[in-house]
């Protein structure tokens, strides 16, 4: 028992310069094991008189508890070391692809959204965002809608429960259309204003052509010498810039909406012949937005005087203008995840729409 320091000197130096697992697990067997050193040393007590046996009892179990307590502490560094070289041997780049063979491909309503702010862009709109949930003032009120108006009924709009139940401007509600975007520029921003605000909008309909959730584009400006012509030329660009054709056919018809005055809705040329849908010249026409000059009404609802200012605002669906584009017969389709659907009608990931490299390519 004399040569118990030695033994802790020289068990306790191999074990804080063990290299690795292995030689942790070896230098545990040479000490701890069944025919280690301490256990051999441990089963020689029995010979000794009580006395004796005693004191070199302690000292043995300090020295097994100090060599196990070092050797626990350099196995934990090390397994800590091994899991750091392996994470840098196996790092990713969260960037790339999961399945490189398959290449990502943007949803169709992306791309549109995407080719419709490069055109607009050209002609020095802005992109404005505002709330999906809006209170009943900015999404009906503040538009000239009336009370009585059929959009402002339970049964063709998302009122949220428990706000305003009584009725009143304070009413929430899962915005019908992006037009609350219109108002909410006007009142924080002093003319000229020239916007268009991309984004979804709510209603009660489902079917092939309609759905609870959709996404709409709407177009403002106001400022002092803005005509019904400025938004003529403005709309028939867009439509033949966004279709490809440069001599598409564009009319207007006189219509009405509570927040323009005059109204009118725009069709684009088409044909039928043969079984096949064509967009272009022919002798049919496709309604696809509808427009107007703003309401004045709606102008001094935003504080701005109608007798200075006047302007032109616009809406159309994206999800309409997508289907005529790229041949998507049904528009539930653009919101069931389906990976084979998108693989056939997505687009290049790197492929941005621009007025000079093209909206698709």
């Amino acid at each position: 028992m004399d040569d118990l320091a030695s033994l802790r000197s020289e068990l306790i130096g191999a074990a804080e310069a063990a290299a690795d697992m292995n030689a942790i697990e070896e230098l545990r067997i040479t000490a701890l094991g069944k025919k280690g050193r301490i256990t051999q040393m441990m089963k020689g007590l029995g010979a000794m008189d009580p006395a004796q046996r005693k004191d070199a009892g302690a000292a043995l179990n300090k020295l097994k508890n100090e060599v196990s307590a070092v050797l626990e502490e350099r196995k934990s560094v090390l397994a800590e070391a091994a899991i750091d070289a392996k994470l840098m041997e196996e790092k990713v780049d969260v960037t790339l692809p999961v399945r490189p063979e398959r290449e990502g491909r943007i949803h169709p309503i992306s791309q549109t959204i995407d080719e419709v702010v490069a055109i607009f862009g050209e002609m020095g709109f802005t992109v404005a965002e505002g709330p999906d949930i809006e209170d009943d003032w900015h999404n009906f009120t503040a538009l000239n809608i009336p009370p009585e108006h059929p959009a402002r009924q339970e049964h063709d709009t998302f009122y949220l429960p428990g706000s305003g139940d009584n009725g009143g401007d304070q009413r929430m509600v899962l915005r019908t259309h992006t037009s609350p975007v219109q108002i909410r520029t006007m009142q924080k921003t002093q003319p000229p204003v020239r916007i268009i605000c991309p984004g979804r909008t709510y209603r009660c309909d489902s079917d092939a052509t309609h759905s609870p959730m959709f996404h709409q584009v709407e177009g403002l400006v106001i400022d002092k010498t803005t005509h019904m012509g400025h938004l003529k030329g403005c709309l028939i660009d867009f439509c033949r810039a966004y279709f490809g054709v440069d001599d598409l056919p564009v009319r207007f018809r006189p219509s009405y909406f509570p927040f323009t005055e005059p109204s009118a809705e725009v069709d684009i040329g088409c044909t039928r012949e043969g079984g096949q849908f064509r967009i272009g010249h022919g002798d049919d026409w496709l309604e696809i937005l509808g427009s107007g000059m703003v309401n004045p009404a709606v102008l001094e609802n935003c504080g701005i005087d109608s007798t200075v200012y006047q302007g032109f605002a616009f809406g159309v669906g994206l999800e309409r203008i997508a289907m005529l584009k790229y041949g998507i017969p049904d528009l539930r389709t653009f919101f069931e995840s389906d990976l084979r659907w998108l693989r056939h009608y997505g687009f290049k990931a790197l492929d941005v729409p621009s007025m000079v490299g093209g909206l698709n390519r």
